[in-house]
């Protein structure tokens, strides 16, 4: 008799966690010269309607949280919190990075989407 294999179908986004969608989705975002990151790059974003998504660091300092979190409410721009700033920074390739502004409406709702657990 001739073995088969199982026909289960494949879901491996799925599989992934919610941290890594998000990542790769920011990291995305870089490539395609859609995130403006660091607090000078997204406060320029911010206020010249380019930004569609702020993303803090969990470990920001509360002055920068307050900041970003009164310039999005001002701006309706949606704001979530993320990653420590080493991870931040890494997903977008660089050091360190507080804040990060996405550039991109479709990508912005698609990590706001995975942020949410959807």
């Amino acid at each position: 008799m001739k073995k088969t294999r199982s026909m289960k179908p494949k879901n491996k986004g799925a599989e992934r966690p919610r941290e890594d969608r998000a990542a790769s989705m920011i990291g995305l975002a870089r490539r395609a010269g859609k995130a403006a990151g660091g607090g000078f790059s997204a406060e320029t974003a911010i206020r010249q309607g380019n930004a569609f998504l702020i993303i803090l660091a969990e470990d920001a300092s509360g002055n920068t949280k307050k900041k970003f979190e009164n310039m999005a409410a001002w701006h309706n721009v949606p704001i979530r919190q993320f990653l420590p700033k080493e991870k931040l920074g890494h997903c977008i390739g660089k050091e360190e990075r507080s804040v990060l502004a996405i550039l991109d409406e479709g990508l912005a709702r698609e990590i706001e989407r995975i942020l949410n657990g959807e």
